[in-house]
């Protein structure tokens, strides 16, 4: 079968052909025996995440590799760590009775990002909790025991990671579980790779795949991470942008001085910033700097798939609390195929409480650009840096020297790195056919295809390396305030995760 995805016609065919070719297999478990499966997973759950996963602290990170080691063991696995720099990769292997079984590459994430209790309303963002939404909208904690109950589907677990991404770890384990009890296992080998840098931009990564490439080999790379669509319908993505991150640091005084006696005198560091970043983009948020969307055209084929993905720009716009997006675009999916350069912090002198009356000696501004596949880093970051430069500025990659100071009178701090690139693979790919046979046995309905994410997860070192294709499945709720304090994974996503999983397990890959 080789399917184009480019038109609605050929999404009908899609459908003719999962429903013919599911006719006849094996009986699916009911949605009970799913909320009976989560149900008994949710204290091993909830030991996951109890584990500390900041990746600045590999000491806590060790203690949820060998978390990782004892539960994936327990289920056949065999498992090796692969030593990096930092912190290790879990290999995890459980092979196939068949003859000539292909090889599925599983990626999961363990680490997570930093938390910062104070903002979280419950004490310890690493001791998960269960709540209800009461009739005000907000977040009440109820009996962790009423899990063993009848389940709400609404009801939501607290926890740093319980979205990003150890739900999908133990959703994962607990669709092994299921399929093992029924005496069944995938006609497939199933690798396992475990990243516990991932946050952190998975620095080691890149290197880790080339060194142990051998080890990682495999037909196809299924990742296990990020949300569904925004109507919370059974999705799978088929890329990912890449990012860099951008350091400008712009100097003034050597260090900070009373704005009345050098006000109008001494330039004000972060005014100047405030210039370079207003003149990289034009009112409506288009990036202005010459190339940097060269590359990018857009068929009239892709544009008929990105339509096909069924958003509510109005219901986004809403949630966003935005009355209007940027036009970069027409419409929220064909914006994520263009690279994006957005500035997610700034910092210069000392605000509210601390405020002082003084011109800083310095601003700083951290800058992202998601990459897409066509995308040059190299060329992009070039592009920002040569933008600056005409604006009148001695770039420096280090703090400038005082006799920088006396000969350069605008000076920039310019540091760049690229954590990984973007990856895309076709709708028809073998991977893409499969899983997609597999969601709608396990829904009846064709999942929603998103021809990339809008995120970045560090896949393409395996898809260029190992030259697989790669496709990811979401299965959390996308409010679940990921990265943030509050993060919560939706009950409900919890036992479809597990169906999703258990769906892929099972479905014969041939």
């Amino acid at each position: 079968m080789n399917i184009r995805f480019g038109c609605r016609d050929c999404w009908l065919l899609l459908c003719v052909s999962l429903i013919t070719t599911t006719i006849g297999q094996a009986q699916f478990p009911d949605q009970q025996t799913f909320e009976r499966y989560a149900k008994t997973s949710l204290e091993e759950f909830k030991e996951l995440l109890s584990l500390s996963n900041d990746a600045h602290y590999l000491e806590d990170i060790e203690k949820n590799v060998q978390w990782c080691e004892a539960h994936f063991a327990a289920r056949g696995f065999e498992l090796k760590r692969l030593k990096t720099p930092g912190a290790p990769l879990l290999l995890g292997e459980r092979k196939s009775n068949q003859a000539n079984a292909q090889t599925v590459l599983i990626y999961l994430q363990i680490d997570g990002q930093p938390v910062d209790p104070s903002h979280w309303n419950q004490p310890d963002p690493y001791q998960a909790v269960l709540k209800k939404k009461n009739e005000m909208g907000a977040w009440d904690e109820i009996n962790w025991q009423l899990l063993y109950g009848e389940i709400d589907p609404d009801w939501r677990i607290f926890a740093r990671s319980a979205s990003d991404a150890k739900g999908p770890v133990s959703m994962y384990l607990t669709a092994v579980d299921l399929i093992t009890s029924e005496s069944k296992q995938p006609n497939f080998h199933m690798k396992v790779i475990m990243d516990f840098e991932e946050e952190l931009g998975s620095p080691n990564l890149p290197d880790a795949v080339t060194t142990y490439r051998e080890q990682l080999a495999a037909d196809m790379l299924i990742i296990f991470d990020g949300p569904r669509h925004i109507t919370n319908q059974p999705t799978l993505t088929f890329g990912a942008r890449g990012i860099t991150d951008i350091t400008l640091k712009v100097f003034g005084p050597v260090k900070p001085q009373h704005s009345g006696h050098y006000g109008n005198y001494a330039p004000n560091p972060a005014v100047r910033l405030s210039q370079i970043i207003a003149s990289m983009k034009d009112p409506e948020g288009r990036v202005i700097i010459p190339g940097f969307y060269d590359g990018i055209e857009l068929s009239q084929e892709v544009k008929e798939v990105l339509r096909s993905v069924p958003d509510d720009e109005e219901f986004i716009k809403f949630s966003l609390g935005i009355a209007s997006s940027d036009a970069v675009a027409p419409s929220y999916q064909e914006s994520l195929q263009y690279p994006s350069l957005n500035v997610r912090g700034l910092s210069s002198g000392w605000v509210g409480d601390e405020v002082r009356t003084i011109i800083p000696s310095s601003a700083v501004a951290e800058i992202d650009m998601r990459l897409v596949l066509e995308s040059n880093p190299d060329r992009l970051i070039g592009l920002v840096a040569d933008h600056i430069k005409k604006q009148g500025y001695y770039l420096t990659d280090r703090p400038p020297s005082k006799e920088e100071r006396a000969k350069y009178g605008k000076i920039c701090q310019f540091n760049a790195n690229t954590s990984y690139l973007a990856f895309r693979t076709e709708f028809d790919s073998q991977v893409g056919l499969w899983l997609s046979k597999a969601l709608f046995r396990a829904f009846g309905k064709a999942p929603i295809m998103q021809r990339t994410s809008g995120g970045s997860i560090p896949i393409s070192p395996f898809v260029n390396e190992l030259g697989i294709p790669a496709v990811t499945v979401p299965t959390v709720n996308r409010d679940n305030n990921q990265h943030s304090p509050n993060e919560n994974i939706r009950l409900g996503n919890y036992i479809d995760g597990i169906k999703t999983i258990y769906a892929i397990l099972s479905e014969p890959l041939k």
